[in-house]
């Protein structure tokens, strides 16, 4: 028996799996998230479209989640090495992503997870720390109270947020939809206000290049208030 229990330990030791994920257009992606036979996990792929993950004995399935550039996978199959193609056709993220956990949480997008396994920093702010009646407009309220934003009339800029495109011009997402502006909105409306950057930012696509701002209102789906 004592044999047994020791064998079965051996055959649950998880081992890593690595792989490369790329565009039609065969060009690495970064930002990517990767899923473990359909399952969350806290990996997205580098700059070189590059991931590390480990994984049990027993997985059958890596998938690729982005929201421009598709979807993709690969059965492991006992394989460590993994080169994963997306198939360029947008989609819906899986049941999975929607994480519900405890603690502090932060919405990115397609879900909340907790702000600790974020892989890059996310600013948030919520109304029961800060008086936003006490600002005159949307704008004014970001300039007086999100650090790493930069507010210029009703120009806004994410610091450390680099785009390779000719603005610089960050996403807004105002109760989960894309809005054009954000002028209409004010402050005494406003729950929380959240700024994403970099991998965060990145399941955005290119519309994330210059960051992500996150605004919920009071009274929408999901609100505290």
């Amino acid at each position: 028996m004592v044999f047994s229990d020791l064998d079965g330990q051996k055959k649950a030791k998880k081992y890593v799996v690595s792989g490369i994920v790329t565009d039609i257009s065969k060009n690495p992606v970064s930002g990517a998230m990767v899923l473990i036979d359909n399952n969350y996990s806290d990996v997205l792929t580098n700059k070189k479209g590059f991931f590390k993950i480990k994984v049990k004995p027993d997985a059958k399935l890596i998938s690729v989640f982005t929201f421009d550039k598709g979807t993709g996978e690969a059965l492991l199959d006992g394989e460590a090495t993994l080169n994963i193609t997306l198939n360029g056709v947008p989609s819906a993220p899986p049941a999975s992503l929607e994480q519900k956990v405890k603690g502090e949480e932060i919405n990115i997008g397609y879900g909340s997870i907790e702000k600790k396994d974020l892989t890059t920093q996310v600013s948030k702010l919520d109304a029961k720390k800060s008086k936003f009646s006490s600002y005159s407009n949307i704008y004014e309220l970001m300039k007086g109270t999100l650090p790493g934003v930069q507010v210029v009339g009703k120009r806004i800029t994410i610091q450390g947020a680099a785009s390779f495109m000719l603005s610089t011009d960050p996403l807004f997402i105002v109760d989960g939809m894309e809005v054009s502006t954000i002028d209409g909105i004010s402050p005494t409306e406003v729950e929380s206000i959240e700024v994403l950057k970099g991998a965060a930012a990145s399941i955005y696509g290119s519309r994330g290049a210059n960051g992500v701002i996150m605004i919920k209102l009071i009274g929408a789906p999901g609100s505290k208030r």
